[in-house]
């Protein structure tokens, strides 16, 4: 009997005008290549981190997708256009006030 696990990207969606990606992962355990058993994970990635300091300053950083899969990649070099992340920087200081 030979178990094997195996973890995919099964899902990649754009979420919104601010073109959030939410990413789903299924890890499927297989024993002499059937399934057994499939269990999902899911996140999300955004085009800017924002973080305000003590007196009140922002600092936006765009985020590293460098450690994304290709397609993950791709996909929010496609779709995290200038614009947008101006609009999330924007959102980001709009949500504290």
């Amino acid at each position: 009997m030979a178990i094997t696990k195996e973890t995919i990207e099964d899902k990649i969606e754009v979420v919104g005008e601010l073109k959030a990606i939410n990413i789903r992962e299924a890890t499927i355990i297989k024993e002499d290549g059937v399934e057994i058993t499939t269990s999902y994970n899911r996140r999300t990635i955004v085009p800017v981190q924002s973080v305000i300091d003590a007196d009140g300053k922002w600092t936006h950083t765009d985020t590293d997708i460098s450690k994304e899969s290709k397609d993950v990649q791709g996909i929010a070099k496609a779709v995290w256009t200038t614009s947008v992340k101006k609009a999330k920087r924007t959102a980001n200081e709009e949500a504290v006030k």
